[in-house]
């Protein structure tokens, strides 16, 4: 008897165990990664982490042979793109030196660094963009930072996440319709910019379908349109293309009908996701005809490369095949 009574309470209570689960609240239902750019919690939320990898005391430096969009033609150019951990004060939003404040938590950290030149002249521009490891307690990138110069003059531009939500926007720059702006986003969604990141983190958590996101910030300097929310629309597809080479690729494609733009990013499917490169594709302001923007990666080194820094090591730049920096 004991044990049949036993049996009914443990029938019951697994029944109420699972009346309770199976009606949980919508506000604690999992959102879709479609509602990202809705919701302060964010999909990159459930995935903490990278892979050990990158804590090895070292960086991935890699060469693209670049291609890029400007005035009314396609210029050659170099690009070289950095990924690096390091640690990071979520107060001051800069590099932890010190190691005195406890306000610190790891960043991925991703330095893009392109030089081309339109005829005469040369543009120089430099992406920095740190986004939060620890994803389940920072899931929104912390802080992007992109500079251009060129001949006629110099422009930076800087984005931190805000406390309370949302991001705050600097720009400063020597043109008269754009002048210095301070300006605060209100709504926390993806970045551009920080897509790369996300890739090498975990690409089955970016999201698709129709979105909204901040634009990258190289683009909106060039050209110079206003930085805010705007439509757009996401895929994930394997890569059957021929421009890039690679183990199983997979590219990530986001379409900006507003701007008539699109970005496609080709990157490996195993980890440590490489990214093979990119193709850029919008509208000249000068002429309006479409050309692409394409990088296409020919070499890697693993290297501590902070430690490089003697005339000696200039071997390594003919490793990577470095030109124009």
């Amino acid at each position: 008897m004991m044990r049949i009574m036993k049996k009914i309470c443990f029938i019951v209570f697994a029944g109420i165990c699972f009346f309770a689960c199976s009606n949980q609240p919508e506000s604690e239902k999992k959102e879709s990664t479609n509602d990202y750019a809705r919701t302060t919690a964010g999909v990159f939320g459930e995935f903490e982490g990278l892979g050990k990898i990158w804590y090895q005391g070292k960086a991935e430096v890699s060469r693209y042979d670049l291609e890029q969009n400007r005035y009314n033609g396609v210029h050659p150019g170099e690009l070289i793109m950095i990924f690096v951990t390091e640690d990071f004060l979520t107060d001051k939003q800069v590099k932890n030196d010190n190691y005195s404040n406890p306000n610190s938590t790891p960043v991925f950290k991703n330095n893009q660094l392109r030089k081309f030149t339109t005829g005469l002249y040369d543009y120089s521009i430099m992406t920095s963009v740190f986004t939060p490891t620890k994803v389940k307690e920072y899931p929104f990138t912390e802080k992007i930072t992109t500079s251009a110069q060129d001949w006629c003059g110099q422009a930076f531009m800087q984005i931190n996440k805000n406390k309370g939500g949302g991001f705050q926007m600097q720009l400063l720059s020597y043109f008269e319709n754009e002048g210095d702006q301070n300006i605060s986003l209100e709504e926390d969604a993806i970045l551009e910019d920080e897509l790369f990141n996300r890739i090498r983190m975990n690409p089955e958590a970016l999201p698709v379908g129709k979105i909204r996101l901040y634009p990258g910030t190289l683009y909106t300097r060039l050209a110079h349109k206003p930085f805010g929310l705007v439509d757009a629309e996401a895929s994930m597809d394997e890569y059957i293309g021929e421009e890039f080479s690679g183990k199983q690729l997979q590219v990530y494609r986001l379409h900006y009908p507003g701007f008539d733009r699109s970005l496609e990013i080709v990157f490996e499917k195993k980890e440590p996701y490489q990214i093979e490169g990119w193709i850029e594709t919008y509208s000249s302001a000068f002429d309006k005809k479409n050309r692409r923007t394409v990088a296409k990666r020919t070499s890697t080194e693993w290297i501590d490369y902070w430690a490089k820094n003697q005339p000696g090591d200039r071997k390594i730049r003919e490793q990577l095949g470095i030109n124009g920096f």
